[in-house]
């Protein structure tokens, strides 16, 4: 068995794997291009979190969604590029407003050099962004412009907080499906459309990413309550401490609103209270990790991940469909 990308995604057939290699290498080198300045400190700074790295969820999903065409067309690792880029950008303005201190285990760029220089460089990686996709012809740029608009209005959403006759965890979905679905959803889109698929698969595919994006979310909120080493490298219940809103809290908000039961108002209490006191936090965690709320979250991270699995139902048998229905297993996992 062999192992593909640093999702850490096996195959067992040698012609896949080295076509996502090789369009995974070529991501990576355009990365480093695209990021280059004729200002030596901007590319420093436009470079921290390509240089810290990643798991290249995106780029992944498109090298493996051109397998349904030609994975060696001239759009693939462009477009690649292109959501790569936007991701990154997303990091920088999103660290600055969570006043996060790390991100992938390195200083994050806000505390690094500012708030300014950070919300900065996420701007200039945007501009590089869309100075790649503007080559990729006027389709991609309508596709990749709708998604960013999706994006940022689930992070408005997100900030601005569910109306009061909204269900918390419907808007949340909601959230995520613009904030990291939409995104991920083009990752996929963009791999099959610029391999020429036909355009039943591009759609299959884009519906499969939407859902996988939501699903793969879903696990980071998961493990930030239930892991001892987040993958993404923050510490557990750095998103806690920090109070942005995830599944586990909002599932347990909706258990002490609905049953009103002493140790689940207890709970909500101490979360919503002064959390960078270690002792509170670790107490917070502990209670949380054996809290049903936390079931729940890792079975609707399931439930997300297998409604992508069965999307790929009318696809083509192959080591591709096979790999795009391990990242559900991979996905769920990271949960579990």
């Amino acid at each position: 068995m062999t192992v593909v990308g640093p999702f850490g995604l096996s195959v067992r057939d040698q012609a896949l794997e080295a076509d996502v290699q090789t369009g995974l290498a070529a991501v990576e080198a355009g990365l480093l291009d695209a990021t280059k300045s004729d200002v030596p400190f901007i590319t420093e700074a436009a470079q921290h979190l390509v240089l810290a790295g990643g798991k290249r969820f995106r780029p992944l999903l498109v090298m493996l969604a051109a397998q349904f065409g030609d994975p060696y067309a001239p759009g693939v690792v462009p477009s690649a590029v292109v959501v790569e880029l936007t991701h990154l950008a997303t990091l920088y303005h999103d660290d600055v407003m969570d006043e996060a201190d790390v991100r992938r285990g390195v200083d994050s760029a806000n505390t690094r050099w500012g708030n300014s220089i950070a919300v900065l460089t996420g701007d200039f990686l945007f501009a590089r962004a869309s100075h790649t996709l503007a080559d990729l012809g006027p389709e991609a740029v309508r596709i990749q412009s709708e998604a960013f608009e999706r994006l940022v209005t689930g992070q408005i959403l997100e900030t601005a907080g569910p109306q009061e006759d909204r269900d918390p965890v419907d808007h949340y979905l909601d959230v995520l499906g613009g904030k990291t679905g939409s995104l991920v959803a083009v990752s996929c889109r963009f791999g099959a459309m610029m391999s020429g698929a036909d355009e039943s698969v591009v759609d299959i595919l884009t519906q499969y990413g939407e859902r996988l994006g939501v699903a793969f979310q879903l696990a980071d909120d998961v493990l930030d309550i239930a892991s001892d080493s987040h993958e993404s490298g923050k510490t557990p219940g750095t998103d806690l401490r920090e109070g942005i809103p995830t599944l586990p809290v909002l599932h347990l908000r909706a258990a002490a609103a609905t049953h009103g039961r002493p140790e689940d108002l207890e709970l909500v209490e101490l979360v919503d209270g002064d959390l960078t006191d270690d002792a509170r936090h670790a107490e917070v965690l502990r209670r949380l990790r054996a809290h049903p709320a936390l079931e729940q979250a890792r079975r609707d991270t399931v439930r997300y991940a297998e409604e992508a699995r069965a999307m790929l139902a009318p696809l083509p048998d192959g080591y591709a469909k096979a790999a795009l229905a391990e990242m559900c297993d991979a996905v769920v996992h990271r949960a579990g």
